[in-house]
C-alpha cells in the first residue's frame, strides 16, 4: 500500500488502522505493508505501479483516475455541493458509478467502498504567506495546485496564478517564494509543516474531500471471499476511525499552530460560489460538462 502522507499524520494513522484491521479481520492470513510519504514515487508513478499490480492499494483522491476517464475529474468540483452529505449522495448516482466502471475496464483499478467513507480534511483551507479575506484580496496569488486540470481551471477562474507542483515540493516552494499559497485539508497543514512558511491559514470550504481506496482489480478479485470481506471491513473501520480522528485533530492542530503565531480564520465564501456558478453555467452551455452532471448535482441536493 502506497501513501503520499507522513505516517504520523491523521491520514497516515488511519491508513495504518486499515492495515491493522486487514490482519485482524483475516486472522493473519493477509497483511498490508504501508509505504508512506511517497516512498514508492509520486502519484503518476504510483498509479502506473497500481495498474501493473506492483502496488495493490493506493488511498488517494479519485480525481487522479481522470488519466483514464476524464469525466472523473468532476467529482472534485469546487464550490458546487451544499455540504458533505450532498457530495456523498452525488457519489452514489448512476453517473458517477458508470465513470468508475469505465476506469475498472480500462485501467484495471477498482475502488473499495465509497470515497466519502473516509474523511479527508475534515475541511479545506489555504495556507498562505500573505493574508486575504475575500475573493478580491486573493486575486493574483501564486497558488500551488496538484496535477488536475479542473483544479487549475477553477482557481485560475477565481483569479489565482496557478502553478502545478508535487505535494512533497510544497513546503520548499512556499519557503522560496515559488508559490505564495497552497490549498490543503486542514488535517495535513501541521504534519506537512506548511504553517512554518505560510502562517495564514484560511478556511474556504471549497469542497468536501474523501479518500478513495483504489486497488488493483485483479489482485483484489483474486482474493477469496473471506479475504475480500476482511479488506472491505477494514476500509469501513478505517473510514470510521478517520471521521472521529479528523475533527478532534483539526481543533487541536489549529490550537497548536495559533499558539506559535499562526493566523487562522474562516471566510464567507459567497463570492467564490457566485463566481463559480457562472463558470459551471458557461461550461454547460459550451457542452464541456459531462451530460447529466448538473442534473445529478441538483437531484441529490
Amino acid at each position: 500500500m502506497a501513501s503520499k502522507v507522513p505516517p504520523d499524520s491523521p491520514e497516515g494513522r488511519s491508513f495504518q488502522v486499515f492495515a491493522d484491521k486487514v490482519a485482524e479481520f483475516s486472522n493473519g492470513r493477509l497483511t498490508v505493508d504501508v509505504f508512506p510519504s511517497e516512498q514508492l514515487g509520486g502519484t503518476e508513478v504510483t498509479l502506473e505501479q497500481l495498474q501493473a499490480g506492483l502496488i495493490h492499494v493506493y488511498p488517494e483522491d479519485s480525481g487522479f483516475l481522470q488519466k483514464w476517464v476524464p469525466e472523473v475529474k468532476w467529482i472534485g468540483s469546487e464550490f458546487i455541493f451544499d455540504d458533505r452529505a450532498h457530495w456523498s449522495r452525488f457519489l452514489e448516482t448512476e453517473l458517477v458509478t458508470s465513470w468508475f466502471g469505465k476506469v475498472e475496464e480500462l485501467a484495471g483499478i477498482s475502488i473499495i467502498g465509497k470515497e466519502s467513507d473516509f474523511v479527508r480534511g475534515p475541511y479545506n483551507v489555504q495556507a498562505s504567506t500573505r493574508p486575504w479575506r475575500n475573493l478580491s484580496e486573493m486575486s493574483g496569488i501564486k497558488l500551488r495546485s496538484h496535477n488536475n486540470q479542473l483544479a487549475v481551471d477553477i482557481w485560475t477562474h477565481l483569479g489565482a496564478d496557478v502553478r502545478v507542483l508535487d505535494w512533497t515540493d510544497v513546503y520548499q516552494s512556499l519557503d522560496t517564494g515559488i508559490v505564495e499559497a497552497a490549498n490543503s485539508p486542514i488535517g495535513l497543514v501541521e504534519p506537512m509543516r506548511f504553517y512554518e512558511v505560510a502562517p495564514h491559514i484560511i478556511r474556504h470550504d471549497a469542497k468536501s474531500q474523501g479518500i478513495a481506496f483504489m486497488v488493483n482489480t485483479k489482485a483484489y478479485r483474486g482474493l477469496d471471499a473471506e479475504l475480500r470481506d476482511a479488506v472491505d471491513r477494514a476500509q469501513q473501520a478505517a473510514g470510521a476511525y478517520s471521521a472521529e480522528l479528523m475533527e478532534k485533530f483539526a481543533a487541536e492542530s489549529i490550537e497548536r499552530m495559533t499558539a506559535t503565531g499562526v493566523e487562522y480564520y474562516e471566510i464567507d465564501n459567497a463570492d467564490f460560489i457566485e463566481r463559480m456558478a457562472g463558470f459551471y453555467g458557461d461550461l454547460e452551455s459550451e457542452g464541456t460538462l459531462p451530460e447529466g452532471f448538473l442534473d445529478a448535482v441538483a437531484s441529490t441536493r
